[in-house]
């Protein structure tokens, strides 16, 4: 793969934002209960086990948060694929791509060794 550095800083201000975004929503996710409406829990049946406790459902604030950060993460995402940037982009797109979505971890060999 082609190395990728000239990205423009509005394209990789984009893809943090982004980045920041996904992970606040997944956090989200992960303390909402299991169903967005109030359902009954699910326990054993005859072909796998699965226990779940009922769901309170989400309240009209948890909803709100969702959806917010879902029409952010959306804006982002098309903001991101129109950029200019891809037009003259140097070399493949999708490797640029790929790489612009790792632009800022730290840099390392990347074979997993230690020096």
């Amino acid at each position: 793969m082609a190395d990728f550095v000239d990205f423009p800083q509005d394209l990789l201000d984009v893809q943090l934002e982004l980045h920041r975004v996904q992970a606040e929503l997944h956090a989200l996710y992960a303390r909402l209960p299991w169903s967005v409406d109030p359902m009954a829990g699910q326990g054993e049946d005859f072909w796998r086990p699965r226990l779940r406790e009922d769901s309170p459902g989400y309240t009209d604030d948890e909803k709100a948060q969702v959806t917010a950060l879902r029409v952010r993460q959306l804006d982002l995402t098309v903001t991101l694929s129109c950029h200019d940037y891809w037009v003259s982009c140097p070399g493949s797109i999708v490797d640029a791509r790929a790489a612009l979505k790792h632009a800022h971890e730290p840099a390392g060999d990347g074979d997993g060794a230690e020096a």
